[in-house]
C-alpha cells in the first residue's frame, strides 16, 4: 500500500490505483449505498470502467475522485473529490470540475463525506486555484444535500438525468 495523498484526522485519501478495483466493487455492493447513484452497478466491469475514467481524469486534468479509507484500514469506505465531467445536458454541467461523494452505507452518519470533501476541496483550491465547482444530487437525498450546504454549495437549477430528478449545485471559488 503506497502512501495516501491526503490525510485528515480519521481518513486517508489517494488517487486511483489499479489494485483498488475490488474495493470499488465492495464500496457500492449494497443496494442501500446505490440508492441515489442512478444506474451504478456493483459489477467488476462497471467499476473497472469507472476506475479507468477516474485515472484518465487525473492524467488529463490533474484532479479526480479520491478513494477513502480509515487510517490504517485496508477497506475503501468512500470515493470523494472533484473530477472533470461532461454530463451532456448543459446547465453548467459540461466541461467543468464537479464535486461528488459516495460513502459505503455502513459508514453513513459519521461525517466521513464532509471530512473527506473538505480535505479534497482545500487541496483542489490550493493546487488548481479557487474556481466554480458544480455538483448534482438526486432529489430526496437529504444527507448529501446537507453535506453540499455545509461545503458551501448553493442550488442553481434542476434537471432530470438518466431517469432521476436532480438538484444542481455550485460552489463559486
Amino acid at each position: 500500500m503506497s502512501e495516501p495523498l491526503l490525510r485528515t484526522e480519521r481518513l486517508e485519501l489517494w488517487p486511483p490505483r489499479l489494485g483498488d478495483m475490488p474495493g470499488l466493487v465492495d464500496l457500492i455492493a449494497a443496494d442501500e449505498t446505490r440508492r441515489f447513484l442512478g444506474p451504478a452497478e456493483a459489477s467488476a466491469k462497471s467499476q473497472f470502467e469507472k476506475l479507468l475514467r477516474n485515472a484518465g481524469g487525473w492524467a488529463l486534468y490533474g484532479y479526480g475522485s479520491f478513494h477513502v479509507r480509515l487510517h490504517g484500514e485496508p477497506d475503501i469506505v468512500g470515493s470523494c473529490g472533484i473530477f472533470h465531467t461532461w454530463r451532456g445536458f448543459g446547465q453548467g454541467m459540461d466541461d467543468v470540475p464537479e464535486a461528488g461523494w459516495i460513502i459505503r452505507h455502513d459508514h453513513w452518519g459519521k461525517g466521513i463525506a464532509g471530512e473527506a470533501m473538505r480535505a479534497a476541496l482545500t487541496w483542489f483550491d490550493a493546487t488548481h486555484g479557487p474556481r466554480r465547482i458544480a455538483a448534482m444530487i438526486e432529489d430526496g437525498n437529504a444527507a448529501s444535500q446537507k453535506v453540499a450546504a455545509a461545503l458551501g454549495f448553493l442550488e442553481y437549477g434542476r434537471q432530470e438525468f438518466e431517469g432521476s430528478p436532480l438538484i444542481l449545485y455550485e460552489r463559486i471559488g
